[in-house]
Parts: C-alpha cells; sequence; structure tokens
C-alpha cells in the first residue's frame, strides 16, 4: 500500500539528516522522531512494518518498505521506543548491493565471517 497523502507530505517535508559516519559504505539519511511531528512520526513508522516486506542486512532480518525509489526502515525496536527512521535509494540497499556483487569493500571480510 502506497504512502497516503499525508504520509507522502511528512516524508517529502521533512528535514532528513545524511548519515556521514557511513557515506562510503551505506549512504543514507534519517530523521529523529524527537525532531519531526510526533504523530507523522508514529504513523510512518506503523505504516513501515504494517505494509513493509521482510528483507536482510547481511543476517539481520528488517522490515523495509519501498516506494518512489526509496527504501525506509526501523532499527526494529517496539514502535512506541522507536526514535529513528532511515531511508535510501533502493541501489543503496544491502539486498540490491549483495545480488550485484557492489558489497563495500571492507564489509566483505564481515560478510564471510558470518555466514
Amino acid at each position: 500500500m502506497p504512502f497516503s497523502s499525508a504520509l507522502r507530505t511528512f516524508v517529502d517535508s521533512a528535514r532528513w539528516t545524511f548519515a556521514k559516519t557511513y557515506a562510503a559504505t551505506w549512504p543514507h539519511e534519517y530523521i529523529v522522531r524527537d525532531r519531526v511531528d510526533e504523530a507523522s512520526f508514529v504513523s510512518l513508522v506503523v505504516h513501515i512494518r504494517a505494509h513493509g516486506y521482510e528483507g536482510r542486512f547481511y543476517r539481520r532480518a528488517i522490515t523495509y518498505f519501498e516506494e518512489a525509489g526509496q527504501v525506509y526502515w526501523t532499527m526494529g525496536a517496539p514502535v512506541e521506543e522507536t526514535k529513528i527512521v532511515n531511508r535510501c535509494r533502493k541501489e543503496q540497499t544491502y539486498e540490491y548491493r549483495l545480488a550485484h556483487d557492489l558489497l563495500p569493500q571492507q564489509n566483505q571480510r564481515s560478510r564471510n565471517e558470518a555466514v
């Protein structure tokens, strides 16, 4: 199910922060719950969880939601404890990069050890 018009407006107008720490390996953006509208943040988390799909980040299962070329996720804490929503372009997801042999070089060793 696509975003409602209210959720689309929220994600389009929110000030997403680029995750500089992961710029070279896993480029993505995030929003922080206490810096955005609380009700909209909770609606986004609930939407991701209700309409997303289970994917992987290495061995970790994560619920992802894809729309308009962006993939959204949280780290899986209960809704009331969730503080951050992340997003990246589909081409930057673990599963896409794994399928296209594009995983970050320094994580290749971690991937092999995790198997």
